[in-house]
């Protein structure tokens, strides 16, 4: 089970939040997200737990706990929603409105 995990610290790193979550179950992974260019945590992560029964016992346990200073937020992760695509980016070459072309 894929949990979301927020409100985090900015200084969490990934062997601190895998020490929190195994002490309930067994972490499958953790994916904490972190600003592109910086570098620095986002506040935010996603831990995979070995099953469901694992990662709804974490949600119990952790969600609203104090955790780096601050009061976590764990819940079942949600899909990501799709983006729009005609937002910023490149869209391809500009082509020419003038109508003498």
């Amino acid at each position: 089970m894929k949990l979301y995990v927020g409100n985090l610290s900015f200084r969490t790193e990934e062997q601190e939040l895998e020490a929190l979550f195994a002490s309930v179950g067994q972490v499958s992974s953790v994916s904490l997200v972190r600003d592109r260019e910086t570098g620095q945590s986002r506040g935010f992560a996603f831990v995979e737990m070995a099953d469901d029964a694992q990662g709804q016992a974490a949600c119990a346990t952790l969600d609203q706990r104090e955790f780096g200073g601050r009061r976590l937020t764990v819940n079942e992760a949600r899909p990501q929603e799709r983006r729009n695509s005609n937002g910023g980016g490149f869209n391809g070459p500009r082509q020419r409105r003038d109508s003498r072309w």
